[in-house]
């Protein structure tokens, strides 16, 4: 690690406060149905942060919109607390997958290497299919978004590997001048 990497990260925030979005159409039929869906993607997502220290703001159940991938997007990110939106569900290839295209136009600033280093760790992991991934993370506000696909392997992975051992870092670039 360079010397400027380590100087940022020693300055950088010890915690972080995160916004949690699953997206399933399937899911929020049996919310909307008054079922109890379960959720183990925000579920590892929830544990995961928690675990390294870092506060929930709040977690949403929404269905696989554009619309309302934007709304619970803004709505979280008009809490100023909140430090960080990661969003579980939408980044494949199905015609229902629209989470790129709900938050593309959204973001300041993309992080290309997440989703590079995300598909790169999943090759190894599961082979050729990891180019399907769409996965990607970017900036809004001075903000951090990651959008990762819904299986519980696929964030487990990108919590421990990429999110979670960089998260102050980013926070810090992020709100520093």
């Amino acid at each position: 690690m360079s010397e400027t990497s380590k100087l940022h990260k020693k300055s950088s925030p010890d915690s972080a406060t995160v916004y949690i979005v699953t997206c399933s159409t399937s899911k929020f039929k049996q919310l909307k149905a008054k079922q109890q869906p379960s959720d183990e993607s925000g579920d590892i997502i929830e544990q995961l942060a928690a675990s390294a220290g870092h506060r929930i703001a709040g977690r949403k159940l929404i269905s696989d919109s554009k619309p309302m991938i934007q709304k619970a997007t803004r709505a979280a990110l008009s809490n100023r607390g909140v430090d960080v939106v990661i969003i579980t569900g939408g980044t494949g290839l199905s015609s229902t997958d629209v989470t790129l295209e709900a938050i593309s136009p959204l973001l300041d600033q993309e992080i290309p290497g997440f989703g590079e280093l995300f598909r790169k760790i999943s090759f190894d992991e599961i082979g050729s299919a990891a180019m399907m991934s769409r996965a990607f993370a970017g900036m809004i506000k001075r903000r951090a978004i990651f959008c990762l696909p819904g299986s519980p392997n696929a964030v487990r992975t990108a919590m421990e590997k990429l999110i979670l051992p960089e998260l102050g870092h980013i926070i810090g670039l992020a709100q520093g001048p």
